[in-house]
């Protein structure tokens, strides 16, 4: 369920939207580490504002890449462009790498999300030098680095781009794939503004029904709980990772009253939202 509007008397003040920071050096780091300890950050439906390549060595789990469930598997490449709504959720004994492009790092990636499957030896004996090499450079602390990393990702990029050119989709995508398709850019878009499901069906021409069955077919989630999800991300993020006040967080996600806001983060997690604050505060460095 997601927020709903209602009246509030004394609004507190905005939370700031997230700028783009000047962050232009690209990153890589093993998948677990990338996942860490908070599971949620990943597994809930949520959009960023860097890209990722993440490489799959060993993988269990699913994705739900904008709006469609995939199985995740070994040898595959997940490519997850900056606004894409997606989650991941990679069984306990997977492994890989995660390269993270932010995009002041002014690489030409693709605009499209892609999940690459790579049963060809030679595909991924390639994909593994260029890892391999950008792994060596984080390794170091040596002048240049942050020239040699954006380098280095340049080459993943193109690396991406020309195995794209050679992995021509087998197959159309089904007519729910392409409904939640077009639904999941208007979640990770305007979730902030309290659309209900109701508003952006009309904005693509269908019933509500109509979209939920189609998400529900296509990523195993309903509308309604994609919604739910981003305001739930949004929520633990600025919880664990700001000090704004409650109340005012709940304002800035559309909920009505911070009563409200509780209930909504209580049915979800079990947890209130003081004492999600309370635990992610105690695991900072």
């Amino acid at each position: 369920m997601s927020p709903t509007n209602t009246t509030s008397t004394t609004p507190p003040a905005p939370i700031a939207a997230s700028a783009i920071t000047g962050d232009t050096t690209p990153d890589l780091r093993p998948l677990a580490r990338y996942m860490g300890k908070d599971g949620w950050r990943l597994a809930l439906q949520h959009s960023r504002t860097d890209h990722l390549l993440i490489r799959f060595i060993r993988a269990g789990g699913h994705t739900i890449l904008n709006g469609t469930r995939h199985a995740l598997s070994a040898n595959a490449a997940l490519f997850v462009p900056a606004g894409t709504l997606f989650s991941l959720s990679p069984g306990p004994q997977s492994m890989g790498q995660v390269l993270r492009i932010p995009p002041g790092a002014d690489i030409l990636v693709p605009t499209t999300p892609h999940l690459l499957r790579l049963p060809q030896v030679q595909e991924q004996a390639a994909l593994t030098r260029l890892i391999d090499a950008m792994s060596a450079e984080e390794e170091t602390n040596a002048a240049f680095h942050g020239a040699a990393a954006r380098a280095h990702a340049t080459l993943l990029a193109i690396w991406l781009r020309r195995t794209l050119l050679e992995h021509a989709p087998s197959a159309a995508p089904r007519p729910d794939q392409r409904l939640a398709a077009a639904f999941a850019p208007l979640v990770a878009a305007r979730y902030l503004a309290n659309p209900t499901v109701a508003q952006l069906a009309q904005e693509l021409g269908i019933t509500a029904t109509h979209l939920s069955r189609a998400c529900k077919s296509a990523s195993g989630l309903s509308a309604a709980q994609m919604l739910a999800e981003c305001s739930l991300h949004a929520a633990r993020t600025l919880l664990s990772d700001s000090d704004h006040p409650i109340n005012h967080i709940a304002s800035h996600l559309g909920f009505g009253s911070p009563a409200y806001f509780s209930r909504f983060i209580q049915r979800h997690t079990g947890h209130s939202p003081r004492d999600l604050r309370r635990t992610a505060h105690a695991r900072r460095p």
